[in-house]
Parts: C-alpha cells; sequence; structure tokens
C-alpha cells in the first residue's frame, strides 16, 4: 500500500493511522504495531526536518512473503542520517526547546537503527523500516537460485555452444562450487571438535554424559536399521527398472571398487588416531570425536584450570560457529552454481535416464520421514508438526550444501530454534553427522538392488542379508561429503557381482541424489536430537511449540 500525503502535521497524523491499519490487517501483535508507528513517527519528524519546499510525503506499507516493511520519503538535501541519530543526545530532557525534542527523537530512533536504512535518491531521502524480518529470507532466496539455475541451464544448453559451456563450467561455477565447500570443510573438523569438548566440560555429572550418549547411539542404531527395511521394502514393493534391462555404459569413475573395506573391527580400531594433529587435517569425524571426548572429559579433572581451560572452548566453539555463519551466507549463490553446473555438465536429459529407481528412492525417503515423525511420538512423546515446520527451512540449506558435515552448523542453529538443549546436540549432533547414515542407507539399499535388477543379478536370500549388513557398516563408515555414496555403492554392485558399467547409469544425477539423502541423514540427526532432549526433560517446550 502507497499514499502521498502533505508534509505536516495533518500529513503524519493520516500517515500514522494508514501504517496502524495496514499493519493491523497484516496480523501484527499490538506491541509490533505500538513500536513501529513510534519508530515510523519519529522517521518522520526527522525527514521533515531535511526537507526543503517539500509538497508531498510518501508513505508505504509493504509485505514480501512474510518480510513486513514501512518506507517513507520525503523530498529534502541529502545527510548523514547515522549521525543524525547521535546529534543531541546528551541533551537535558527536561529542558523545553528544538533541542530538547531532537534529543528524545534521536534517542528512540537509535534505539531502532538496526531495522533502519536510509538513502538519498534523486533529491529524495527516503528511510526504510523492518517491522518484520523473513524467518525463512535464506530458504526463499537458495528456492529460488536452485529455480534459476534450471532455468539458465536449459537456456545455455540450448541457445549457446557446448565449448563455451564447457568453459563456463570450468571457469566460474566448477571454482565457485569449489571454494564454497572448501570454505565449509575448513571449519568441520574445529566445529565438531571444540562443539563436543565444550559440551562435555559443562557435565558435573559424567554419568548424565554417559546415559546421553547411550541414548543417543541407540536410537541411532534404531533409525538405521529402519531405513535399511525401509529402502528393501519399498525396493521390493515397486521393484524398478527391467529385469536384464542393462545398456552397457561407459564407466569413468569405477575403477575404485576396493578403495572402501567392509571391516566393522578395523573401523573400531581406526577410531584412536596415530597423533593428536592427523584427524584434523584429514578431518576424520570418529577420531575427531574420540580426541574430543577424551579431552572434554579431561578438561573437568585438572582443579584451577578447569574454568579457564572451558571458557576457552567455549569461546572457539563460538568463533568458529560464527564463522560458519558467515560462510552460509554464501549458500545461494552456491546452490546456483552447483545446480547449473550439474545442468551444463550432465543435460537434462541425464535428470530423468533412471527416473523410476529415483522415484522409488524418494518414495523411501518420504517412507523415513514418517518413521521419524513416529519415532517422536512413540519415543519422546512429541507433536511432530512444530518440528517439521521449524526443521523445513534448515532442510533445504541442507540439501544446497550436499554434506553431513558441512550442514552440521546449520543442524546446530535449528536445534536451537527447537529448544533443544546444548547438552544434547552439542554431543548428539557431530555423532550423527558420522555415524547416523539414514538416508545413505536408504540410497545404497535401493540403487544396490535396482541395479543388480537392470543387470539381471538375482539375489538369494543369503545374499541379500550380507548387503543389508554391508549396508549399515558402510553407511557408519562414510565420509559425510559430497560423491561418497558413489565409492560405497561401487563396494556393494561388486559384492553382489554386478558390472561396475552400472554406476555409470547413475552418475549424471548423483547429486541431486546426494542432496536427497544427506537431507534425510541430518533430518535424522536432529530428530533424534529432539527425542533424547525430551527423555533427559531439558528441551524447551515453549520454544518447541512457538511459532
Amino acid at each position: 500500500m502507497r499514499c502521498c500525503l502533505p508534509p505536516d502535521k495533518t500529513g503524519l497524523s493520516k500517515g500514522l493511522d494508514i501504517i496502524e491499519t495496514q499493519l493491523t490487517e497484516y496480523g501484527l501483535k499490538r506491541k509490533e504495531i505500538t513500536k513501529s508507528m513510534l519508530a515510523a513517527e519519529e522517521v518522520m519528524n526527522a525527514l521533515l526536518e531535511y526537507s526543503e519546499n517539500a509538497d508531498s510525503m510518501h508513505i508505504s506499507v509493504r509485505r514480501v512473503l512474510d518480510e513486513i516493511s514501512i518506507e517513507i520519503a520525503v523530498p529534502g538535501r541529502e545527510f548523514s542520517f547515522e549521525k543524525s541519530l547521535s546529534l543531541g543526545v546528551t541533551a537535558d530532557v527536561e529542558d523545553v526547546g528544538p533541542d530538547a525534542e531532537r534529543a528524545i527523537r534521536n534517542t528512540i530512533l537509535k534505539s531502532f537503527v538496526d531495522d533502519l536504512k536510509y538513502r538519498h535518491r534523486g533529491s529524495m531521502n527516503t528511510v526504510r523500516i523492518s517491522v518484520q524480518r523473513s524467518r525463512h529470507a535464506m530458504l526463499y532466496t537458495t528456492l529460488g537460485a536452485m529455480v534459476l539455475a534450471v532455468l539458465v541451464g536449459m537456456i545455455l544448453n540450448a541457445a549457446v555452444p557446448e565449448s563455451v559451456n564447457t568453459m563456463l563450467c570450468s571457469v566460474v561455477l566448477s571454482p565457485i562450487k569449489t571454494m564454497f565447500m572448501n570454505a565449509l570443510k575448513m571449519v568441520v573438523a574445529p566445529v565438531v571438535f571444540f562443539s563436543i569438548v565444550s559440551c562435555i566440560s559443562q557435565f558435573s555429572d559424567f554419568a548424565e554424559m554417559g546415559r546421553i550418549g547411550g541414548r543417543t547411539v541407540a536410537l541411532y542404531l534404531c533409525t538405521t536399521l529402519l531405513a535399511t527395511a525401509v529402502g528393501t521394502g519399498v525396493f521390493y514393493l515397486f521393484q524398478p527398472g527391467e529385469f536384464g534391462s542393462f545398456i552397457a555404459a561407459s564407466a569413468e569413475v569405477t575403477e575404485t571398487a576396493q578403495e572402501v573395506e567392509i571391516s566393522f573391527v578395523n573401523m573400531i580400531v581406526n577410531i584412536v588416531p596415530g597423533n593428536f594433529v592427523k584427524p584434523f587435517l584429514e578431518a576424520d569425524m570418529l577420531q575427531l570425536i574420540f580426541l574430543a571426548v577424551l579431552c572434554g572429559t579431561a578438561v573437568g579433572m585438572i582443579g584451577k584450570y578447569s574454568r579457564i581451560l572451558s571458557d576457552l572452548f567455549t569461546a572457539c566453539n563460538e568463533l568458529f560457529l560464527k564463522i560458519t555463519v558467515l560462510i552460509v551466507k554464501l549458500m545461494p549463490l552456491a546452490a546456483f552454481c552447483s545446480i547449473l553446473y550439474m545442468m551444463l555438465q550432465t543435460g537434462a536429459g541425464a535428470l530423468v535416464s533412471v527416473l523410476g529407481i529415483f522415484g522409488v528412492f524418494v518414495v523411501a525417503l518420504m517412507g523415513m520421514m514418517v518413521m521419524y515423525c513416529l519415532l517422536m511420538l512413540l519415543f519422546g512423546r512429541l507433536n511432530p508438526i512444530p518440528f517439521c515446520k521449524k526443521y523445513a527451512p534448515a532442510m533445504i540449506q541442507v540439501f544446497s550444501v550436499a554434506s553431513s558435515n558441512a550442514a552440521l552448523p546449520i543442524n546446530i542453529e535449528a536445534s536451537k530454534k527447537l529448544g533443544i538443549s546444548s547438552k544434547v546436540y552439542a554431543l548428539s549432533l557431530p555423532l550423527g553427522a558420522t555415524i547416523n547414515m539414514d538416508g545413505t542407507c536408504v540410497y545404497l539399499t535401493v540403487f544396490a538392488l535396482a541395479l543388480a535388477r537392470i543387470c539381471g543379478v538375482e539375489i538369494p536370500a543369503a545374499g541379500l542379508m550380507s548387503v543389508l549388513i554391508s549396508t549399515i557398516v558402510l553407511s557408519v563408515g562414510a565420509p559425510g561429503i559430497p560423491g561418497s555414496g558413489l565409492v560405497c555403492l561401487s563396494v556393494l554392485l561388486a559384492q553382489l557381482n554386478v558390472p561396475m558399467e552400472a554406476v555409470a547409469l547413475v552418475m549424471g544425477i548423483d547429486p541431486l541424489i546426494g542432496m536427497l539423502h544427506c537431507m534425510s541423514n541430518c533430518l535424522g540427526d536432529v530428530a533424534v536430537s529432539a527425542i533424547v532432549a525430551k527423555q533427559e526433560g531439558v528441551l524447551d517446550i515453549r520454544t518447541y511449540k512457538q511459532e
């Protein structure tokens, strides 16, 4: 809504009435409306003071999605709006006259300074007041970037020579995507280490820590088994792909079929690192968790230095989380480059080449989401609807990142909004990013069984059981980074005697598949964290239910 009013007291009064009416229609609370009207009144007075023979004052109240703002424009000379807020603040407000009025007005405006934005353009002074900031701004921006990338990719594939698209990928898109992922990888190890250490150092009762850790691991094991069962069940329900219909495709990166050794014993032995620095350099999550638990436990046992070290680790944790927040602000750009790169490299045809298997995979992931809701009802006695509403924006961000490890800061922020205590999420989320790969279990079972079917490979009951056990072990040991699923899938196909060339059938859409199963992985981590927090009595129910 926009209106033009006379630049006098009558116009000011009418403008406030219009603002109040419009904000009431938008459903804002009385406290927010009063605060906004107070800010608007003082902004109008400030702008009128610097107006020169102004014949009008323009006021507009806008709502874009869930963001509401007021814009006030008055013709006049340019001035330093921020500097004007500090003028006269020290004046004696009991004095009468313009100086006292200015001091009061500027004091009020300074309390709104974070919500005000001034600009001077074309002899017009304009101030924008943010009444309600969008809680889902990152969600909308990232979604918009992804849709735009698909559209731009289709246009470039249709209208631009392939050589130009290849150059665009290698010179622009790939470097930006790589830099963003490197920036996230840079902070993953410190975030995992310091978050766990600062969490454990808060525990005065180590029995409590063991109880929280035990419940978390038990629930993670439960969800992993459920994910494997759901993936297998959905595959046999739909049985995608025609039996024996494999058409040979060139395999580009399948020669590493034995890179991952399926050994539970080796996985346990490798938890203990050979030196303190190696886990940070290689971002080995299991070893980092071991070191963090060791350091966090030791912090509480060194007497007078315990408080100093605990404060230091907490400060380092806050530092790296803040760095991550700054990096994540570039998410829309990274999502645009990543999706556009995939479109230009594989073309739209690759997105539908294995549509049947992909559809079954999506159905299985939806089944896992239902399972999470049921677990919250049964084990946590929690209504899953507030959880789904609050975690939805984070799911889109995690989808864009496509890395369970890199998405750790996003999950931490989501856990705070859900009212989950740091005692729980600081321990459960890094642990989940390492061992709780439910989406990966679904991916491996559905695609391994589907590719075996397409290649005409019969799987006996004993072979199926071996595949399911291998899937669980691989999911626990798989690194939470983009592309790790292909290596694990190659291992399973080799175990099933499926031609390794079959991996080429899913390579084209592997980035999209990776985004989806990463989203399921992270959803499971936060759902388990909420259940454990509720069981421990450290879930802020009011925050959890608050919209």
